[in-house]
């Protein structure tokens, strides 16, 4: 799997990274989301068991490795008009596009699959 940042949305997600270190994890939430889901960016302390790396250039990317049947193998990553907010995308498909990032790293005891948490 391959998301081509575009660079302005590299420069977006490295000043959300900040000094501390942090994985970005592509995450479909289906929790009380009704019957469709949304696309989500977590950022995490470290990566889950099951997670797999998805190459995005210098930025650590990961997906769960069941999750990424939601997605096709190529994505494009673009900033939104909304600061912190993102687009993401395919060929043949949009994902989202106002896409949040929900940085967890503060929560070093929630997992990523846990339901201690929402975008809401």
């Amino acid at each position: 799997m391959i998301i081509q940042v575009s660079p302005q949305a590299e420069a977006r997600l490295v000043k959300l990274l900040g000094d501390q270190p942090g994985y970005f994890k592509l995450f479909y939430d289906t929790d009380g989301c009704g019957s469709d889901g949304i696309t989500v960016l977590l950022i995490l302390n470290e990566r889950d068991s099951d997670d797999v790396s998805i190459d995005a250039g210098s930025l650590p990317f990961v997906i769960n490795k069941q999750q990424q049947i939601y997605f096709e193998s190529c994505l494009l990553l673009t900033p939104a008009n909304r600061l912190h907010l993102f687009q993401l995308n395919s060929n043949s498909k949009s994902y989202g596009n106002n896409i949040k990032v929900v940085d967890l790293r503060d929560s070093a005891n929630v997992k990523s699959e846990s339901s201690e948490w929402f975008v809401g």
